[in-house]
């Protein structure tokens, strides 16, 4: 009987290896890193259908010099922030330097943050996670790659492989699709649903946005919300003393809130929070990349409606910082799985 066992898992195991055999370089490809690309899907926002048609043109399907001694799956440079490990090769300009991850999920990970951190491309995430061509076009048009056919390449590349059906799926459902071929993500996120329109009515009148954000209508005023807390954009000539008696709070109350001082103006259009904004950004905010028009800090910390003081001493801020581009600040203190995985 035992005989018979092992003769059947070597003839299993001969026609996986046949199977394999039997792949393109892009389906081998996709069969290992389908699972990782999901997992940031869930973890960032970013299409996995994206992802990986981005990593099967990038990298050359995993062979090119880049991935293969940098694990640099999608053609990072280093940019001003970069603090890791680098190497040079040739692309737009002679003998550029790029970035070097220790893992290629390293490298997937640096990806999503990549887009989701930078104020160039944060208008993809308006887009639905399952319209893929939106976001092909979208990345071409904020200059992710200076080929002129960039997205039709990413389209075509996503139809050719059927690279939708994971914009869809689950972690698990990819990792049992792909058998022992797919690499597990060291850090798998808590799987949560993607909404399929980037505007989902709830019951009573709430309205969630793709980036999470939520607002009521009423017959006074729009009431919205971000991370959680309720806000509201300041019309011409109103003031903090005004909203505040509007909504039934002391003035005192309302500019603790919004990180503000007495007497400081408020312009048409600036956020009003109506309640104390977190300690921590929304999940998948980990941190933020300031760009090439800095914002000030407060700017930075109304837009994720988060408490300067607990910004400033989760990143060691002095009172006097204010951001210059490049600088990178942690909007949601590291897990303890992330701290792991990032001495790995």
């Amino acid at each position: 009987m035992k005989k018979v066992f092992i003769v059947l898992a070597l003839s299993l195991g001969l026609a996986a290896s046949a199977q394999r055999e039997g792949q393109s370089p892009q389906e081998r490809y996709i069969s290992r890193y389908a699972g990782i690309a999901v997992n940031e899907m869930y973890r960032s926002g970013v299409p996995a259908s994206i992802t990986l048609a981005q990593g099967i043109i990038e990298s050359s399907s995993g062979a090119s010099k880049l991935a293969a001694e940098g694990n640099n799956h999608f053609g990072i440079k280093c940019h001003n922030s970069w603090n890791g490990r680098t190497m040079r090769a040739d692309d737009d300009r002679r003998n550029e330097c790029f970035r070097v991850y220790d893992s290629a999920e390293e490298s997937f990970r640096d990806h999503s943050d990549f887009l989701r951190y930078r104020d160039r491309y944060k208008f993809l995430f308006d887009f639905q996670t399952v319209d893929y061509k939106s976001w092909a076009y979208g990345l071409k048009q904020a200059g992710y790659a200076t080929d002129p056919s960039y997205a039709a390449k990413l389209i075509k590349c996503v139809e050719d492989y059927g690279l939708s059906r994971y914009d869809r799926m689950t972690l698990e459902q990819v990792l049992a699709e792909a058998g022992q071929e797919a690499e597990r993500p060291a850090e798998a996120v808590a799987l949560e649903e993607i909404p399929d329109s980037p505007l989902k009515i709830e019951a009573g009148g709430l309205y969630t946005g793709s980036a999470g954000e939520e607002y009521r209508f009423s017959l006074s005023r729009t009431l919205y919300s971000r991370n959680g807390v309720p806000f509201v954009f300041a019309v011409e000539g109103e003031s903090y003393a005004s909203l505040a008696k509007r909504y039934h709070l002391l003035e005192r109350e309302i500019l603790k809130y919004n990180d503000v001082s007495k007497g400081a103006e408020l312009h048409a259009g600036d956020v009003v929070y109506l309640e104390p904004k977190k300690t921590k950004a929304a999940a998948g905010l980990d941190k933020f990349i300031v760009g090439e028009d800095p914002e000030s800090f407060h700017a930075i910390c109304q837009r994720f409606a988060v408490r300067e003081k607990s910004v400033r001493k989760l990143n060691g801020l002095p009172s006097n910082y204010e951001p210059r581009e490049g600088d990178e600040l942690l909007l949601r203190p590291e897990s303890k799985l992330r701290k792991l995985w990032k001495k790995r």
